[in-house]
């Protein structure tokens, strides 16, 4: 047996779905899977963030789900971190394919979801963007800049893409990037933290805006929020 999550379902044919998977030490799989009808009709199952167990089958780039039950309830996930869940099914959706397929993300996704589940923060969000940019081999040196030189915590650096951090006239201050390295990132540090992963991340995902960023955006917040 699999586990894994669904990523993205969408109908096919009239009793089945057509899945966009992680799984576990496999990475991003397409499969189809046959829901079935009436009292045990597998749609309440077959949804995001709900953990799965399952047998693949096939070899091909659609692959076939079958024994399909549900491996534990599904992850609580509410209100900021619901989107950021949400954002980060597209993330995966948008980098992975069949070229890399993300092998080892299951148990950081896992491990983001739970985080969420617990307490909505935005530091699991940029430690697993992160965890995918190493992954696809796109994470730079965040202690050295472009020349080999340690990064000062006190200086600040701008972002050259494939060569790496220059200091300078940047506006990454350098404990941001030593606090990403290290995996610890203080709450008045997001916004900074934010901005360099988008620019990491960026031709990973390419020009098309992300539906969650706008999602998230759009969402309705407290009166004295806004």
């Amino acid at each position: 047996m699999h586990r894994g999550y669904v990523l993205h379902a969408k109908p096919y044919r009239e009793t089945s779905a057509l899945l966009r998977l992680l799984v576990d030490g496999l990475g991003r799989i397409d499969a189809i899977a046959r829901l079935g009808s009436g009292k045990r009709s597998l749609k309440s199952v077959i949804q995001p963030f709900q953990p799965l167990l399952f047998e693949l089958s096939g070899r091909g780039e659609l692959r076939s789900l079958s024994q399909i039950e549900s491996a534990s309830p599904a992850v609580p996930l509410t209100g900021d971190a619901l989107y950021s869940a949400l954002y980060l099914n597209e993330l995966l959706i948008r980098a992975l394919g069949q070229v890399q397929s993300g092998e080892s993300l299951f148990v950081p996704y896992h491990q983001t979801l739970m985080a969420l589940a617990r307490e909505f923060s935005q530091t699991p969000l940029r430690f697993f963007e992160l965890t995918l940019l190493d992954e696809l081999g796109c994470l730079p040196s965040l202690t050295l800049d472009a020349n080999g030189v340690a990064v000062d915590a006190a200086s600040h650096y701008r972002w050259l893409p494939e060569s790496g951090f220059l200091a300078g006239d940047g506006i990454i201050p350098g404990r941001v990037l030593l606090a990403l390295a290290a995996r610890e990132l203080l709450d008045a540090d997001w916004p900074h933290a934010k901005r360099l992963t988008r620019l990491l991340l960026q031709p990973v995902v390419g020009d098309k805006p992300l539906m969650s960023r706008q999602l998230f955006s759009k969402r309705e917040l407290p009166t004295n929020q806004q």
